[in-house]
């Protein structure tokens, strides 16, 4: 959706506003890399650097049993508060709070029994992002300085459902009623986010945080190709256009930090975790990680997809199936490009059959990097009153959060939202 328009108007201009800032890294060759775990994977993905599973959730069937060493635990060992918000299904949902625990791990997870409920709040998945977003603040502004915080919306996802009461923006007209929603709830995260960027601002969090923005997989399946045919003005949509729609928005924003621009660098969620501890200043990270810096000049950008497909900048693949990726043109391979193919290609299978083997055989358990203190998920708890009484203990003990440094009170009176619920 950035920057595409219905009617001439903007389906996501503040996400616009945001991927083309001056102090924003805009990827635009990034690719989401998800199995059937979706939105686990995603997060294995980025909290790890290592790949979702063939079939089924990593997180589910082996979050709660094998050795991490994540990005929670890192960043937590070098004294950041760590907190995942999430305001939709039970916290078992995917398996979070066990896995989260695993991950050594969020410290706080704010899950659904955090937010106030009323049938009009949630729709589809959960939480409307609006209420969410300002939810969240409420404990963003108590977790002690630096923090280490990841938010999920709802909204914007399949069955992109929502109240008449919220929408302000045209439906598109194929006739699908999948595809033609999405704009709208896409519009309304859109809003949200731009509410969201306000308290930030507001607050001064805007000026000193790190702000990452991700898509963690497709929105519009493989079903609806006549749709998606209509609205990018295609005759056809080929098994080549289906391999870069899975293109998703990974964004990196740091007032002062960072010289923006789009970057045209090939990659995709396995990258992340090595990209951001570069710039957080982790450049001697020994954990295992199957992605690279998306901003070092030895970036592998062969991008693998989880059935063994790759994309890199001159080669998509699909199947049995080569395409050229900066036109799109079907080839039949010459000798010399078999064989640069075929190298391609057995890199990415070894790469996901290695990172397989470490999730099936648990293999970090014997693995301890230096400086890294193992994680016992014991030591975290995600109980509703435990967590509130720990967080006021914490603010106690390290008195650096944005509460803290207005005099104790509440910033909540900074946060605007036009939500009618």
């Amino acid at each position: 959706m950035i920057d595409y328009k219905v009617n001439g108007k903007e389906v996501t201009p503040t996400l616009n506003k945001f991927y083309h800032n001056k102090n924003t890294i805009g990827f635009d060759n990034f690719y989401n890399q998800v199995a059937q775990g979706k939105t686990s994977d995603a997060e294995m993905m980025l909290e790890n650097s290592l790949y979702g599973l063939p079939q089924g959730s990593a997180m589910t069937t082996y979050g709660s049993q094998n050795t991490f060493q994540a990005a929670p635990a890192i960043l937590d060992q070098k004294g950041y508060t760590t907190a995942a918000f999430h305001g939709g299904d039970v916290p078992s949902f995917w398996n979070r709070d066990s896995t989260y625990k695993s991950w050594g791990g969020y410290e706080y997870f704010f899950s659904s029994e955090y937010y106030k409920t009323k049938p009009s709040y949630s729709v589809g998945y959960g939480l409307k992002d609006k209420i969410f977003f300002k939810d969240s603040a409420n404990y963003l502004q108590q977790l002690p300085q630096p923090f280490y915080a990841k938010l999920i919306t709802l909204t914007n996802h399949y069955p992109y459902e929502l109240d008449k009461q919220n929408i302000d923006f045209p439906a598109t007209k194929t006739g699908d009623k999948t595809v033609d929603p999405y704009v709208q709830t896409a519009h309304y995260l859109d809003e949200a986010f731009a509410e969201f960027m306000q308290y930030l601002k507001k607050t001064g969090l805007m000026d000193n945080s790190m702000i990452v923005l991700y898509g963690d997989h497709y929105g519009i399946s493989n079903n609806h190709r006549p749709a998606i045919a209509q609205l990018l003005h295609k005759k056809t949509i080929t098994s080549y256009d289906l391999a870069q729609f899975q293109k998703v928005p990974f964004m990196i924003y740091s007032k002062g930090g960072l010289k923006g621009g789009i970057n045209h660098t090939y990659g995709g969620e396995i990258d992340v975790l090595p990209t951001l501890l570069h710039l957080l200043g982790d450049n001697n990270n020994n954990t295992i990680q199957f992605g690279t810096d998306l901003l070092s000049k030895q970036h592998d950008q062969r991008v693998a997809f989880r059935n063994g497909d790759f994309v890199t900048p001159k080669y998509t693949k699909v199947g049995s199936t080569v395409y050229l990726t900066k036109t799109g043109k079907k080839i039949t391979p010459t000798t010399s490009q078999q064989k640069e193919i075929n190298s391609i290609q057995n890199h990415i299978t070894t790469e996901l059959s290695l990172s397989d083997r470490v999730i099936y055989g648990d293999l970090l358990r014997f693995y301890t990097p230096k400086g890294f203190k193992p994680v016992d998920s014991k030591d975290f708890t995600y109980k509703y009153t435990n967590a509130l009484d720990n967080l006021k203990k914490s603010q106690k003990e390290k008195p650096t959060s944005i509460e803290a440094e207005n005099s104790g009170k509440s910033t909540m009176n900074l946060y605007k939202t036009d939500a009618p619920d």
